[in-house]
């Protein structure tokens, strides 16, 4: 497990018809560490998806649970993982009604249907508990997140955790787009909708979770998956 820049607790769906989409789609297979043809799509040739996916492709097919950090001098990769295991086993499975294709700050994404406190709940607890591991940011750090329109709140989130989209600001997605214009990401959702429908699963379930690590290459890579028992 050496080698690694940052790292990163994630949601990567199991083994599937889902999860093979998702590393075909973003053409980046993080647990078989791997680059992947796109696929082809009815109305979305292979260089359009290429570049619908340039941003989020090196990242994998994920939900950030807690997002990506360096390791704070003194720990070490087999620390970290010890502690993502037994916070897992403390930890029991959470679930929505469901998984929708939506728009969330430009970008299309998968996002959860119904009550989604059980999620937000799973990614505060593991935020908060590993929290201990992760050096703290750089200006230069600080600086890349702190985009227009950034609240109070979250700047207040970022100085704290590191990352503004946490706590109460978190929103559970699973990216499939960088940022799109509107008529384009109108058209593209219409597209991808008759193709994701067969593979979203009702109930939506996580029952896992995965530590990745971020390579020299730039990309991330499925490190371990950890049952939740608790």
């Amino acid at each position: 497990m050496d080698g690694f820049t940052r790292y990163a607790v994630c949601y990567t769906p199991p083994p599937g018809p889902l999860a093979d989409f998702g590393a075909a789609w973003l053409g980046w297979d993080s647990r078989g560490r791997r680059r992947r043809p796109h696929p082809q799509m009815r109305g979305l040739p292979r260089p359009v998806v290429a570049r619908l996916t340039d941003m989020p492709r090196r990242y994998g097919f994920h939900a950030t649970l807690k997002p990506p950090f360096a390791l704070k001098p003194g720990f070490d990769i087999s620390e970290l993982h010890t502690a993502t295991g037994a916070l897992a086993a403390s930890l029991s499975p959470v679930a929505a009604d469901g998984l929708r294709l939506a728009r969330l700050g430009g970008f299309l994404a998968l996002m959860p249907e119904g009550d989604t406190t059980p999620l937000a709940l799973l990614a505060a607890r593991i935020v908060e508990t590993l929290d201990g591991f992760r050096a703290a940011p750089s200006e230069a750090d600080l600086a890349r997140h702190r985009k227009p329109g950034l609240t109070s709140r979250q700047e207040v989130l970022l100085q704290q955790w590191g990352y503004p989209h946490v706590m109460e600001e978190f929103r559970f997605h699973l990216t499939l787009t960088g940022p799109l214009p509107e008529p384009e990401a109108g058209q593209v959702a219409a597209l991808l909708r008759p193709v994701l429908a067969p593979l979203l699963p009702r109930p939506f379930r996580i029952r896992e979770i995965c530590l990745v690590g971020e390579g020299q290459d730039g990309r991330f890579h499925h490190l371990h998956r950890y049952r939740l028992s608790g």
